[in-house]
């Protein structure tokens, strides 16, 4: 369960949760049409080995990332996130912004496969030592990025705006930020201070997307962690990391303090990017019908 002071690295806590996200983008690209293909997806979970290389294998069948009734929406529900944010960045880049921030960057392999425009700086925020597994295994790989990349070892709890000015972040130039996977692991006041600080720090011209979900009804989400207490996989730990809370759909937030905004719910883009679902279990339904994507410009 979650604390107040918690932290964790690439393979426990709410660090595990970037390599199961990972293996879905890598078990995408292995698709004879997909929707994204990230080839470092592949890179951090080889070089986390045990089960997420035998996923990739084939070699976990019991594994919920390969179950018919979850594995394969939660495969293509990341595929599409990572189209959505792709093309958001490649917007940012035309417009000429210059300064990405990935908050909780986790295991995003952007500063390495997107064709930054010269003069670009990507700056990612993370727990110290998923930063560390992130740097060893490409380095291992022996990729290179593609834009000047600067790590930021910070928990987004702290005082993380410091932590990037003093990394260079220059808030009287534009930037494009983006939240992804994130929010479902904060708590409603944490998200609140985060939108504030992004909102603090972006000038006129920068842009954000964010991915939110809908909290689900309390008593029905106790139930749920407590069911989850007894499966002993990735899918039981996951419903034990979330919180569940919500302080306000971002569009609406941002809308209000002079962002144009607009959000698009996952299924109204699947279905726009020619992947329709029609989902076979109720918490595979749940979790595709609670996302949505948004994306924003500062006026």
């Amino acid at each position: 369960m979650r604390t107040d002071d918690d932290t964790w690295d690439i393979t426990t806590s709410v660090g595990s949760t970037a390599l199961f996200v990972a293996a879905a983008r890598a078990l995408e690209a292995q698709k004879a049409d997909p929707l994204a293909v990230d080839p470092f997806a592949e890179v951090f979970c080889r070089a986390a080995g045990g089960v997420w290389a035998a996923v990739l294998d084939g070699r976990a069948p019991e594994h919920p990332l390969t179950s018919l009734e979850f594995g394969q929406y939660f495969v293509t529900f990341q595929a599409a996130r990572t189209r959505y944010f792709d093309a958001y960045f490649r917007r940012a880049a035309r417009a000429g912004v210059r300064q990405i921030v990935l908050l909780a960057a986790g295991l995003d392999s952007r500063a390495f496969r997107l064709d930054w425009p010269a003069g670009t700086t990507v700056y990612e925020l993370d727990q110290p030592q998923v930063l560390d597994f992130k740097r060893d295994a490409i380095t291992a790989y022996g990729a290179a990025a593609r834009a000047e990349r600067r790590e930021v070892a910070v928990d987004l709890r702290d005082d993380w705006p410091q932590a990037l000015a003093d990394s260079g972040f220059q808030a009287g130039l534009p930037s494009a930020w983006i939240a992804e996977g994130l929010l479902i692991y904060l708590p409603a006041r944490a998200q609140e201070q985060l939108f504030t600080g992004i909102d603090s720090l972006a000038s006129a011209g920068s842009h954000l997307a964010v991915e939110e979900g809908k909290p689900m009804d309390r008593d029905a989400f106790r139930v749920k962690v407590q069911e989850a207490k007894a499966i002993d996989n990735e899918r039981g730990q996951w419903w034990q990391l979330v919180y569940n809370e919500q302080h306000a759909p971002a569009a609406q937030w941002f809308g209000e303090r002079g962002w144009t905004a607009q959000d698009t719910a996952l299924l109204d883009y699947l279905t726009t990017a020619g992947r329709s679902v029609a989902p076979t279990s109720a918490e595979a339904a749940n979790m595709l019908a609670s996302v949505t994507l948004v994306s924003a410009v500062k006026g």
